[in-house]
């Protein structure tokens, strides 16, 4: 293990670090509308971008520095266990394709910024997307405190900031400095930024992964060798558990755990408000079909971006924080300006997805809250003013957590986000194919969901955390360990369809839809399509 600060590989980070941001001021610019004070224009790029734009949006949006990070570091600490990722992320694509495009047609014709809009517009009830909106800002803050300990695991392996003789403000400057341009261009640029910044991201991120994956293996003396180093590694006993450290293959035991979060987390991917925000950007519904059966790609590269774990233990690499695994093999394996290369594509995959998650959970508040309940005239400017400085707040409040609070914290709130947000799957995907579902048994789902979601969770102790130790626990007459997220989501679907009955029979208000069915399939340029309308008043003549 190297000591000190890589100078060169420093210089290369700065290098890229620099580029993208003069990219990130300059997308103000780029694709420049007539009328930048709207949501459209600052939050949803115009909703005008094609198939690669949105390709390469959607990728820097769902592929993170988290994932960069995280999912081998998983597969470093735990084994084949980490592999969860690559088969949900396989299973996303087929589901996204058959509501995506549905909610793209609505949203275009209504204005719809959110999937709060849409909730609203579809079931007449503010108090179910107030609750939408808010399981979505929830669920999306540690989302983006996560790319930040991304980025200070890159700076900790470089040598800068991190050092414990150091003050506070020294210690954590660089990310400082960090946050404050990812602010400052994305202030500016709105979602423009991340979309033109998000080119170079995938690039970088394909072209190290394309190097590791050969260049790693044949120092290493090849995979045979990997794989018998890391099946030894995962047999010895964890002095924390008293048990092996992973395994290889999943034991049986695991397999219910493996596959409930697979599935779960595959419905809850395109439920984060930045997966829809991405979606929502692009110019047609032809453009979401298509990118549905491109992602996949994407897929792969997780897939080889997973064995980095187990050559990061054939490589001999330690570490006490998992997250620290991966740039630290960089840092070993390749020569210092290649290095360099590999931490910017971290650094760059932390700031876009934070840039995207930022606007999102921006726009939710704007549209939601402040336009819905404090002040209903308010005007496209000043949506578009109140949703700028709500983004710099939610990226402060990022800062706060990252750096108060211990990084294992940091990464088990993101998966409590992850039950949470699963929550809103029956409000949003149901609304989209059927009506049936009462507005009052949908709330009542979500608040049992996400109750008891998180009193699950609150009781999942590990041996660094007594509570919110993880996202697994006991599946309430099955006896199988699996994920909560997928327990809770079943229980939410069981109140609402049980207590839509009861309503129905009891003949309860049901709000006022404001969508019509050929709204479901309505393509840019159809007839009827009135993008810059809010929704109140896009509805209006339905």
């Amino acid at each position: 293990m190297k000591t000190g600060v890589n100078g060169v590989a420093l210089g290369v980070f700065i290098f890229f670090f620099l580029a993208v941001t003069v990219m990130g001021f300059l997308a103000a610019r780029w694709r420049k509308a007539e009328n930048e004070q709207s949501l459209d224009e600052w939050g949803l790029g115009g909703r005008s971008f094609g198939t690669w734009i949105t390709w390469f949006l959607l990728g820097g949006d769902l592929y993170t520095a988290y994932t960069f990070v995280a999912v081998p570091a998983a597969i470093y600490a735990a084994g084949a266990a980490g592999f969860f990722a690559v088969p949900y992320t396989i299973l996303v694509y087929p589901l996204i394709f058959t509501f995506l495009p549905r909610l793209w047609s609505v949203s275009h014709r209504h204005g719809y910024v959110t999937t709060s809009d849409f909730v609203r517009g579809r079931f007449g009830s503010k108090g179910l997307s107030l609750a939408v909106a808010l399981t979505g800002i929830l669920a999306t803050m540690p989302y983006i405190a996560l790319q930040l300990v991304g980025i200070q695991a890159v700076l900790d392996v470089m040598g800068i900031g991190g050092s414990a003789g150091s003050n506070w403000f020294v210690k954590d400057l660089p990310l400082l400095i960090a946050f404050g341009v990812l602010a400052a261009y994305t202030y500016s640029s709105g979602l423009r930024a991340p979309a033109l910044i998000a080119f170079v991201k995938d690039a970088l991120i394909y072209i190290v992964i394309a190097v590791a994956i050969i260049y790693i293996p044949i120092k290493l003396g090849g995979f045979d060798h990997i794989f018998a180093k890391a099946g030894e590694a995962f047999s010895a006993t964890n002095p924390a558990t008293g048990k092996p450290r992973g395994a290889l293959v999943p034991a049986e035991a695991n397999q219910w755990t493996y596959a409930t979060l697979a599935l779960g987390s595959a419905l809850a991917l395109f439920m984060y408000p930045h997966s829809i925000t991405a979606t929502l950007s692009s110019k047609s519904r032809e453009v979401i079909r298509r990118n549905t059966t491109i992602l996949p790609l994407y897929s792969l590269m997780l897939g080889l971006l997973a064995l980095l774990g187990f050559m990061a233990i054939a490589a001999g690499v330690k570490v006490t924080n998992g997250q620290l695994a991966i740039p630290q093999l960089f840092e070993d394996m390749f020569p210092s300006w290649f290095a360099g290369v590999a931490f910017a594509a971290i650094g760059i995959g932390a700031l876009v997805p934070a840039a995207i998650m930022s606007i999102a959970a921006a726009n939710l508040f704007t549209r939601n809250i402040y336009k819905d309940f404090i002040k209903p005239n308010a005007t496209a400017e000043q949506e578009t003013k109140v949703s700028k400085l709500v983004s710099l707040l939610v990226k402060v409040g990022a800062l706060v957590f990252v750096l108060t609070m211990d990084k294992t914290v940091a990464i088990n709130f993101q998966l409590l986000g992850g039950i949470w947000i699963l929550q809103t799957f029956p409000a949003l995907v149901g609304g989209l194919f059927t009506r049936w579902f009462h507005r009052w048994a949908l709330l009542a789902g979500w608040a049992v969901g996400m109750v008891y979601g998180t009193l699950a969770a609150y009781g999942v102790a590990s041996p660094t955390q007594k509570h919110f130790g993880g996202s697994n626990a006991a599946i309430p007459g099955i006896g199988q360990i699996g994920y909560i997220g997928l327990t809770a989501f079943v229980l939410n679907v069981l109140v609402t369809v049980v207590l839509t009955f009861v309503l129905k029979a009891l003949k309860a208000p049901e709000g006022v839809d404001e969508t019509k069915p050929g709204d479901y399939t309505a393509d840019a340029g159809d007839p009827g399509v009135q993008v810059e309308l809010p929704p109140a008043t896009a509805g209006a003549s339905h």
